[in-house]
């Protein structure tokens, strides 16, 4: 992943809480492993309608998305954060998160941004004319001249600053492991070969 920093740009103000992962990204399109082209099928419900907020040409190519509280619940679905992502979303500010979206999009390196329903409500009215700006080292966003702090788990923080996911972490290791698996000693163990009769009981309980 590339390190995230900043997100700055128009943000889409959706504004709605209890957003699911269905909605997000319906069921019907999880058969896919690949996570290119899920774009365009995010928020389909809501796009079908005449006049939603993604059709806003004020909104195209917005990097950032505004909803409510509880973004994410329903599903454990990581193709939710697949879809964000290629469409173009990097960061989604919401007074709340659901505890597995949260991680997914951490995993996907999009900056799940949480603040209070009344800042969201400024915000929502800010980004109908303004671009805002998510400082992700310092922890706030910026917008029109307001500022918005916001807190993020220290672990969480340095890897979207650093573009590293769990795996990426522990690849920074890789050559400390190598070495500990070459000097450690064998961890070689030997069972007793189990009666006839025990055989039996662990065959059939």
């Amino acid at each position: 992943m590339t390190g995230v920093t900043r997100v700055e740009g128009r943000a889409i103000p959706l504004g709605l809480s209890n957003v699911d992962t269905d909605l997000i990204i319906p069921a019907a399109h999880l058969k896919t492993v690949s996570r290119e082209g899920l774009g365009r099928h995010a928020f389909e419900a809501l796009r079908a309608v005449p006049g939603n907020v993604f059709d806003d040409p004020r909104f195209e190519g917005a990097p950032i998305l505004i909803a409510g509280d509880n973004f994410g619940c329903g599903s454990s679905r990581e193709h939710a954060a697949w879809a964000l992502t290629d469409m173009g979303i990097q960061a989604v500010v919401a007074s709340g998160f659901s505890d597995i979206f949260a991680s997914n999009a951490f995993k996907n390196g999009i900056v799940a941004v949480e603040i209070p329903q009344p800042g969201i409500d400024r915000l929502l009215a800010i980004s109908a004319e303004h671009a805002i700006s998510i400082d992700v080292e310092a922890m706030s966003v910026v917008a029109a001249g307001e500022y918005f702090p916001f807190t993020l788990d220290p672990f969480r923080r340095e890897c979207l600053l650093r573009g590293l996911d769990e795996i990426g972490v522990t690849l920074e290791s890789e050559a400390a492991i190598a070495d500990y698996e070459k000097s450690a000693p064998l961890l070689g163990w030997k069972m007793a070969k189990p009666s006839a009769e025990r055989r039996l009981a662990l065959r059939f309980g």
